[in-house]
């Protein structure tokens, strides 16, 4: 297989891209998009008032719930919310 056709198999194995406004976010992707790591994001960003709430969606056979999740959208917005204002 020569390296083009390594590429094109590789791009047809990609998974799909959900759209940012119906995608929820874990700590993993929040940290990649602040650029912080995902102990500061759990244990700081997260709790901050303002932060989205987060989603907690149900886990068959448990009464518990699964991980927080968050809307991408929510989270981007809530970011763009803190640039600051230049004063010319």
């Amino acid at each position: 297989m020569n390296q083009i056709e390594m590429l094109l198999d590789a791009i047809n194995n990609l998974s799909p891209r959900i759209p940012i406004a119906v995608d929820l976010w874990s700590i993993r992707e929040i940290a990649a998009y602040l650029k912080r790591s995902e102990a500061v994001v759990r244990e700081r960003i997260t709790a901050l008032p303002g932060f989205p709430q987060a989603i907690r969606l149900p886990v068959a056979g448990s009464k518990g719930r699964g991980q927080p999740l968050w809307k991408a959208k929510e989270v981007i917005a809530w970011a763009e919310k803190h640039q600051e204002n230049r004063i010319a």
